[in-house]
């Protein structure tokens, strides 16, 4: 089976147009809007226990990214039949899912060891799980049509290097490794090596991340590199009770450019519950749809944010 993977216009141009969109919705919020302490998005300090007066000490259970869930998620094409560049790892049998479902993270972290490496270096254990559930398709019973599990093993550094009016905060190495846990032929992995630097300028963040994937004896998913991405770019721009962040992935390939982008609008509900608007458009929304395009749309409820 051929699988069709050439988008309809060159990703590269729509990445960048809507880089420039987030950025221009984050100036117009900042010029009408007055500032007040009800910021919720933690720094970068707090989040990742940098200085000294943060530090809070080992093997305490922490959020890492977004615990949220998404009560109505739209697809505008469901992958019912998923295919591999391996053929081992090709579908034979289509299912009928719904465009749409629920779908929900949830993502916690632990610090096992603190200023170990010349008394600067923390080491951090993290897991996420991304489950996908046909929640409204009553005809398979409702299934999980696909859960991602990604344990991670990271070691931070804290920095305070002043660049362009902000400064860079921390930076840093893990080994990831992300599965499905599924068995021949919907099992999809892979395992990385990712860098990462963290960069802070008045109530905008950006987090850098690089990766280089690390081999596999059999390999489910070949071509995942060039589908999903060799790196990731996540801001997220906060005031008052409203957040926006964008998380796009790019694959660095000029001719062939592919990726993924996810922006997310967070606003307030009551308390610290929060309602949230997820948008995504490209490949590999999760592993068994890495070489698969779609747009997707979902509304839900988010309780830890960045």
């Amino acid at each position: 089976m051929q699988i069709q993977c050439h988008m309809p216009r060159p990703f590269l141009f729509y990445y960048t147009l809507m880089l420039y969109a987030c950025s221009g919705i984050c100036t117009a919020v900042a010029q009408n809007t007055i500032d007040s302490s009800g910021v919720i998005t933690k720094t970068f300090s707090e989040r990742w226990e940098l200085d000294r007066e943060d530090k809070k000490g080992t093997f305490r259970l922490i959020s890492y990214k977004p615990t949220y869930f998404t009560a109505a998620r739209w697809s505008s094409d469901p992958n019912t039949m998923p295919v591999s560049e391996n053929p081992e790892y090709n579908v034979d049998e289509r299912r009928d899912y719904n465009k749409w479902e629920a779908k929900f993270q949830l993502s916690f972290k632990t610090k096992v060891l603190q200023s170990f490496l010349w008394g600067y270096g923390d080491l951090w254990v993290t897991f996420t799980q991304v489950a996908h559930w046909q929640l409204y398709n009553p005809e398979l019973s409702r299934p999980f049509r696909e859960l991602n599990y990604e344990p991670e093993v990271l070691l931070n550094f804290p920095m305070k290097v002043d660049l362009f009016g902000g400064k860079l905060r921390m930076a840093g190495v893990a080994f990831n490794h992300e599965s499905n846990g599924r068995d021949i032929p919907r099992s999809r992995s892979w395992n990385r090596v990712i860098f990462h630097l963290g960069y802070e300028h008045d109530k905008l963040q950006l987090y850098l991340r690089p990766w280089v994937r690390v081999g596999d004896d059999d390999d489910e998913n070949p071509e995942i590199s060039h589908f999903i991405g060799r790196g990731e770019l996540t801001a997220i721009y906060t005031l008052n009770q409203h957040a926006l962040y964008l998380v796009g992935t790019n694959n660095f390939n000029v001719s062939e450019n592919r990726g993924s982008l996810q922006l997310n609008y967070l606003f307030p509900i009551q308390g610290n519950l929060r309602g949230q608007a997820q948008f995504f458009h490209g490949y590999g929304e999760t592993l068994i749809d890495y070489n698969h395009l779609q747009t997707t749309f979902g509304i839900g409820v988010s309780f830890i944010d960045w």
